[in-house]
């Protein structure tokens, strides 16, 4: 039986008490068997033999028994190179007969959980217990099928079959634990705790780097990374084996005395426990390594073309085993060759087979499979995850008057894609934009549906529609995607010299208010139908918005999950704000990222079966004494009368040292607003962190700054503002245009 016992624990080879024959092969007489049953349970009912003879003669009769019967769990398994002196002896102690368990083998790591079960079942084979090594050929130690004949005719046929079913549960075992791996690294780890100590000794898996994509083709040379070693023990443990090769013996003589390689030069472990080997690896073309991988199958160290290719893959310095210790497997993917993997086996167990290197090749084709789908499934996350990114808006803008901050968590990590977005777009005015909406579904076709109305939703918010006409939009959008895209959204608009809010709903769940005071709020906003429904029409309610008030927009996988339905959810939200405000006190606002990571920890454990998008508000406002507001007819007096009104207002102000340049900028944008207004045009400035003037008419025309030539009596007042202004810009309206422009503050350099 072929002794593939579990993922974690690897067979000992067994040395005879008569220098060449293991124990395993054959079938023994029955005699056999009654005798070493007579040694296990009479022995202490006879004369006393002389220890040795006792023992050589347990020795045979356990060997024979194991060939008659098959080992039973109960039977010992020797260590190492041992002699069976050892193992009859524990054989013949009391206690030792089937059912119980003598294994004085290295305890089995069950750190794996069912990884290292399933192949100790695939081991123990339909009740034949473990077998000791060399019991069966694919084994360690097995001295192949066509072993030696044994008396009583019938056992090649049998022990061939127990063999092959041995090592095809093996396998079963070991390909399932690698196919448990979802990402590169894990698959990788099954390929070495599959295979250490149970098939080899040691191992090492090289990988190409970069690993190719799909049909990609390498574009520079082929390079090899060292992903992964992995190995049974260092190298100091197994110098103790050489107590049990025999008395007056070295390992280098024991080695030499059984034709193999002696442990110098076969260093499985380095002085800091690793495997020396190099690090990088490139493969010649044309070379002996290239020769090998081309032919895709397995390959014994001790052929032509590994003897040269190791070398080339390990490193001139390493020492290279002889015989068959080593056996180099190409790791074929679906299109191409994605790196190699190198199982090594010690001194101390008998050498590969020829059947272990179909157990490689299985191995190998299993693991660069599973490789190859890692690699695919890691890109699509990778663009999923971009996708999804760039849908988003990378920073929030900071409007004047309100402080902004937001959250998105992903339905899972291995998901991390959506139709949640949430986004804020600076007005004219001073006014901004808050949007949150929801996809219906989290997959790459949501993500993609959210980007086009997330998109068209900014494009209508330049347009400076109300609320009710944006959402109106964005449900002929959706009907234009499709007639399954549906998506429920809040639109709000912030006026911070009003201090009033106007909010539009499609089908959202509604916001949340929270008060200076600590009191939360659900706001009354009419409820709409999701986008992409048709044929209905939206409602916008306008509603105060005290300075110190937090205004919390989400989507409904922060309210509702299977153990809750969303009401059940609002309200435990605005119970979670009410007592946050108590405990950072009355008299001001909790601080707004803080906020944001509380609100989210009240999610519990069951509460993620949806994304998550999460956008704050915190408004500021600006006070009505930092206003100053005009009409201006538009008449060849309006420029002079608009320099007029900016000074008194700069002096009300102490702004005094910023008269020269607003009257020069000021006197540009009027004289050009009246050049193609027809209605009164407006002037506003506002005093906040910096000085903001903004021009209001109603031409829909933008203007351009263009370079005025040195004839040209005109041109040139765009270009004075783009030099003098810390920023400016022009913005469409629907009932004209607003021109504004920026001057920084008196001393706001050191301030900052």
């Amino acid at each position: 039986m072929t002794e593939y016992p579990t993922s974690q624990e690897g067979p000992q080879p067994v040395a005879s008490a008569g220098g060449t024959d293991e124990a395993g092969h054959g079938k023994a007489p029955i005699a056999a068997t009654e005798a070493v049953r007579t040694h296990a349970t009479g022995a202490g009912t006879g004369p006393a033999a002389e220890p040795g003879a006792a023992a050589a003669a347990a020795a045979s009769d356990v060997r024979a028994a194991r060939s008659a019967a098959g080992p039973g769990p109960g039977l010992p398994r020797p260590r190492g190179a041992a002699s069976e002196v050892p193992a009859a002896a524990a054989a013949a102690a009391p206690g030792s007969g089937p059912g119980q368990n003598h294994d004085n083998a290295r305890p089995r790591d069950t750190s794996d959980g069912p990884d290292a079960v399933d192949a100790h079942d695939a081991a123990r084979g339909a009740g034949a217990g473990r077998a000791p090594a060399g019991a069966a050929s694919g084994a360690p130690g097995s001295q192949g099928v066509g072993g030696p004949a044994v008396p009583g005719g019938g056992a090649p046929d049998a022990t061939a079959a127990r063999r092959e079913g041995d090592r095809l549960r093996f396998v079963g075992a070991a390909t399932r634990r690698i196919a448990r791996g979802i990402d590169l690294d894990e698959i990788v780890l099954g390929l070495c705790r599959a295979t250490v100590p149970t098939f080899s000794d040691a191992i090492l898996v090289y990988l190409r780097d970069p690993l190719p994509v799909g049909d990609e083709r390498p574009v520079g040379p082929v390079v090899l990374r060292l992903r992964r070693t992995d190995r049974l023990r260092p190298i100091d443990d197994l110098t103790d084996i050489s107590s049990t090769i025999g008395a007056g013996m070295d390992l280098a003589g024991a080695a030499g005395a059984t034709g193999e390689l002696d442990f110098s030069q076969l260093p499985l472990v380095g002085p800091q426990g690793d495997l020396p080997a190099a690090e990088l690896c490139e493969i010649r073309p044309g070379g002996a390594l290239a020769e090998v991988l081309r032919g895709v199958r397995p390959v014994f160290a001790s052929s032509a073309g590994a003897r040269a290719a190791l070398p080339e893959l390990l490193g001139v310095d390493h020492p290279l085993p002889r015989g068959n210790r080593a056996v180099l497997a190409p790791l074929r993917g679906r299109r191409r060759v994605i790196g190699a993997a190198v199982f090594l086996r010690s001194p101390e167990r008998p050498a590969f087979e020829q059947n272990d290197l179909l157990v490689a090749a299985q191995l190998a084709t299993h693991t660069a499979l599973g490789i190859d789908k890692a690699v695919l499934y890691g890109r699509e996350a990778y663009i999923a995850d971009e996708l999804q990114r760039t849908m988003l808006p990378d920073s929030l803008p900071q409007p004047t008057g309100v402080r902004l901050a937001s959250r998105y968590l992903p339905a899972a990590e291995t998901a991390r894609v959506g139709g949640d977005w949430y986004d804020a777009i600076p007005l004219p005015g001073s006014r901004v934009a808050l949007v949150v909406g929801d996809v219906m579904g989290h997959s790459m076709t949501s993500a993609a549906i959210m980007g086009q109305l997330r998109t068209t939703a900014q494009t209508l918010a330049q347009l400076d529609l109300p609320p009710a006409e944006v959402l109106h939009h964005l449900d002929e959008q959706a009907q234009r995607l499709g007639s399954d895209r549906m998506a429920t959204c809040m639109y709000a608009v912030y006026d911070p010299v009003a201090h009033r809010i106007t909010i539009a709903n499609a089908g959202h769940p509604p916001p949340v208010l929270l008060h200076l005071g600590g009191r939360a709020e659900v706001l009354r906003v009419p409820p709409g139908a999701p986008i992409g429904v048709g044929g209905v029409d939206f409602e916008a309610v306008e509603l105060d918005a005290p300075a110190g008030a937090t205004l919390l927009l989400y989507t409904d996988g922060l309210v509702e999950s299977r153990l809750r339905d969303v009401w059940t959810g609002i309200e435990q939200l605005r119970e979670r704000l009410a007592t946050t405000a108590q405990l950072t006190g009355l008299d001001h606002p909790p601080p707004l990222e803080a906020l944001c990571d509380d609100v989210l920890d009240m999610l519990g454990p069951g509460d993620r079966d949806d994304d998550i998008a999460l956008l704050a508000a915190r408004f500021d406002g600006i006070a009505p004494s930092d206003v100053a507001y005009w009409f201006l007819d538009p008449e060849e007096t309006a420029p002079g009368r608009a320099r007029r009104f900016a000074r008194r207002a700069l002096t009300r102000w102490g702004l005094e040292d910023l008269s020269d340049s607003l009257e020069l900028l000021v006197s540009e944008v009027v004289t050009n607003a009246v050049r193609y207004a027809e209605r009164p045009v407006t002037l506003r400035l506002l005093r906040t962190d910096v000085l903001r003037c903004e021009v209001g008419d109603d031409s829909p025309q933008l203007p351009r700054q263009r370079r005025a030539r040195d004839t040209d009596e005109g041109g040139r007042g765009l270009f004075l503002v783009n030099r003098l202004a810390r920023r400016w810009g022009a913005t469409r309206l629907s009932s004209g245009k607003v021109v504004w422009f920026e001057l920084p503050l008196p001393g706001a350099g050191e301030r900052r």
